[in-house]
């Protein structure tokens, strides 16, 4: 079965409208959706390695737009939007402890969770609810995210062939891994 999901998963990153899906998720990803773009940026690195850091940028163009979905939806719909988002992840008390950090610590959260597993859409929400000033808020979403994105890409482009040959190999160990750290960042929120 994970090798049929691999396989689709690789021809999705191989077809035309991938570029489009991988912005739309990573966009969505960063406000509303609980699965991170990586999904779709890595088995397209693979595909085309040559295109690395032009969906790196794409990437994190889309995700900092979806943050400001994030931030906005934190700021101005809160018991409206943001709400049912963290009662789904059972997450009251992390926004609380997370509005509290950002206005003690403001965009130094934003650099160092942007990094994270822990899913961003947290972060964004919460710097719209505490109010973190736009422009400095953009700037850091760009600089974390970017870093993050970019990283992966010059990783995947220089080792690519590698780390495919892995990943085919020892598909479900890598997909367990990706679980284990999906479940580690939503874990990780109860304790922030």
């Amino acid at each position: 079965m994970l090798d049929r999901l691999y396989a689709r998963i690789i021809g999705l990153a191989a077809s035309p409208h991938a570029v489009i899906w991988l912005a739309v998720i990573a966009f969505a990803e960063a406000s509303v959706f609980p699965l991170p773009p990586d999904i779709m940026l890595v088995p397209m690195v693979l595909t085309c390695r040559a295109r690395a850091f032009r969906l790196a940028a794409i990437c994190t163009l889309a995700s900092v737009c979806g943050a400001v979905l994030g931030w906005c939806i934190g700021a101005f719909l809160l018991e409206y939007a943001a709400m049912p988002i963290v009662r789904f992840y059972h997450a009251e008390h992390t926004l609380l402890t997370l509005q509290d950090r950002f206005r003690e610590w403001g965009i130094w959260i934003i650099l160092i969770k942007g990094l994270t597993p822990i899913p961003f859409k947290f972060v964004t929400i919460a710097s719209g609810a505490a109010h973190l000033p736009l422009v400095p808020f953009l700037m850091a979403c760009a600089i974390t995210r970017g870093a993050r994105f970019f990283l992966l890409a010059a990783l995947l482009r220089r080792f690519g062939a590698p780390i495919q040959a892995f990943i085919e190999r020892r598909l479900p160990l890598v997909a367990g891994m990706v679980a284990v750290a999906i479940i580690v960042g939503i874990v990780a929120l109860r304790y922030i």
